[in-house]
């Protein structure tokens, strides 16, 4: 939420007000009504350019200057709401002119004809264009957070720690790993216009990020909790591949703990991926859940799946805040994150063999 630190009068009768009110105790009458209506015209400014992005950072920021009992609120809750539904569909950020990215429907279908003229290596270029757009959309993330001051110091202090304790190589690919986490969370905040700061690496700890602003919906809180264990996949898979190319059983190592970091992050509590997760599900689905962790220890016989079925457990049962209407899409993407966090945790390091999570 925003903060509000000045002292200000009332227009309409004069009581001053504390900070951080946002309404008038005595007439209750709004106190940022000219913010409200700048906002407003900010959001039907970007709404009539077809920029759904803008238009929904425009209308969350308004909320932060409304109560949350008031009518006002309850009707631009809503229009986020709906407009995070569709930014979701939309599978991709908006891209701004001159920036590689997507590009319009009728230069997509044109795009294989182009390629396949080319031959087997257009053929090979389509078939693999999603590293393109990677590269021009993540990739691009991925540097543009480390020219955050506070997310490249505290990055190379935990580097230091680890490098005294591991070696460098490893230490190197275990940072990275966390670093990769918390970007996927700082792409689905952009995505949905949520503020927030940039990641901080705490040495021991791992790496965190403070919201300014608080997700609308679970549905949205879940997809910004789970995007960081999901990329977190995405690092170890890739530390694993490099692994198989090449044999270094570094490689090997830093797939093995990285996935065991992202599985604990799944930890169904306090304020853990997964139990923001976990808020978005059903309470059918959560059962699910938590019998495919029970699964994965009898597989794996790990005893973090084991920790992970228990506190998923106590979810079920406490159950208060399950929602009636079920989310497949984090369902799914709980369950694929726990099945193959858990087999990866498992990975043989030569010379180490499966010390995590035994």
């Amino acid at each position: 939420m925003a903060v509000h630190n000045s002292i200000i009068s009332c227009v309409q009768c004069g009581t001053q007000i504390a900070p951080g009110i946002l309404s008038c105790p005595a007439c209750k009458q709004l106190l940022y009504t000219d913010t409200l209506k700048r906002l407003a015209q900010e959001a039907e400014t970007a709404a009539r350019a077809a920029d759904r992005q803008a238009e929904l950072r425009t209308w969350r920021e308004a909320l932060d200057h409304l109560p949350a009992d008031s009518r006002q609120h309850q009707v631009i809750l809503a229009k986020v709401n709906e407009l995070s539904r569709a930014v979701e569909a939309d599978g991709a950020p908006a891209q701004k002119p001159g920036i590689p990215g997507a590009a319009p429907a009728g230069e997509r279908k044109r795009w294989p004809k182009w390629l396949l003229a080319l031959g087997p290596i257009g053929l090979l270029l389509w078939k693999f264009k999603f590293v393109v757009v990677f590269l021009l959309t993540k990739g691009k993330l991925l540097l543009l957070g480390l020219t955050k001051g506070s997310t490249f110091f505290s990055m190379l202090l935990s580097l230091g720690v680890y490098w005294a304790a591991w070696g460098w190589k490893f230490a190197l690919g275990f940072v990275l790993s966390i670093y990769i986490h918390e970007m996927g969370h700082v792409a689905m905040l952009n995505r949905y216009g949520i503020k927030a700061t940039a990641p901080m690496f705490i040495p021991g700890f791992g790496a965190l990020i403070r919201l300014k602003q608080y997700p609308a919906t679970p549905r949205e809180d879940a997809r910004v909790g789970l995007a960081g264990p999901l990329w977190g996949l995405g690092a170890a898979l890739a530390s694993y591949a490099t692994y198989r190319l090449s044999g270094q059983a570094i490689w090997a190592a830093i797939a093995q703990v990285g996935a065991w970091i992202n599985l604990f992050n799944l930890l169904p509590v306090w304020q853990l991926d997964g139990s923001r997760g976990f808020r978005a599900l059903a309470r059918w689905q959560r059962w699910v859940v938590v019998l495919t962790m029970l699964g994965m220890w009898f597989v794996t016989s790990g005893w973090l799946m084991l920790l992970l079925a228990l506190f998923g457990t106590l979810r079920v049962f406490k159950g208060d805040d399950a929602p009636a209407e079920p989310d497949y899409v984090a369902w799914l993407q709980f369950l694929l994150l726990v099945v193959v966090l858990a087999i990866m945790s498992q990975i043989q390091v030569p010379g180490m063999g499966r010390a995590w999570g035994q």
